[in-house]
């Protein structure tokens, strides 16, 4: 299996010279590693030349101390090949990554998705908005400096009679957390528990 997927490793950098940053293959995957304003002519030879028919799922990856901090991957199917190649790219946050919206169609939601959740933005897609959260939703809420409860929160006013948005406010009894193991059991009891401690009746 190691050997099939080293040789497609060295098809795909035959089929594409200048555009391939290296590969590896690990667990049994190969990675592509490409040069990001490449990305549509390694898709296109990708599909039309190596088989790779089927686009399944376009993820973002984050690492904010690198100075190009997203990671953009690209996971391909191959029926005829009977294979699976992911193809990945790095970006940061202003510089815009060429959408491959012409080369597979379906990718207009997965880039619109990376966008939302991580503001990776594609440049030359045909409608890039948010897809997951609202319009009016400030951040993204998958980079790792995005706070767990969010920067608003929103609620239904009944004097207004809307939804209104208004910080995020945590009243400071819910913040105290336990952190008990499952399978230890509470130290105290539990409200409804209480009858688990009686002796059984005779």
């Amino acid at each position: 299996m190691a050997q099939d997927l080293n040789q497609l490793a060295e098809e795909i950098r035959a089929a594409l010279p200048g555009a391939v940053r290296g590969t590896s293959v690990l667990r049994g995957e190969l990675t592509v590693d490409i040069e990001a304003d490449e990305v549509v002519r390694v898709m296109k030879s990708l599909r039309e030349q190596l088989q790779f028919q089927i686009l399944t799922d376009i993820a973002g990856v984050d690492w904010p101390k690198r100075e190009k901090r997203f990671d953009v991957v690209y996971h391909l199917l191959s029926l005829n090949r009977n294979a699976r190649v992911r193809v990945k790219l790095q970006t940061d946050e202003n510089t815009p990554v060429p959408s491959i919206t012409g080369v597979w169609p379906a990718a207009n939601w997965l880039e619109r998705e990376a966008f939302d959740m991580f503001g990776i933005v594609f440049s030359d897609h045909p409608d890039l908005r948010r897809i997951l959260t609202d319009y009016g939703f400030s951040g993204h809420p998958f980079r790792k400096d995005f706070p767990l409860t969010g920067y608003v929160e929103l609620r239904y006013d009944d004097e207004l009679k809307r939804v209104v948005y208004q910080p995020v406010e945590l009243v400071q009894e819910f913040r105290d957390f336990d952190f008990m193991s499952p399978w230890e059991g509470a130290p105290y009891i539990i409200p409804g528990d209480e009858k688990a401690t009686k002796e059984p009746s005779k």
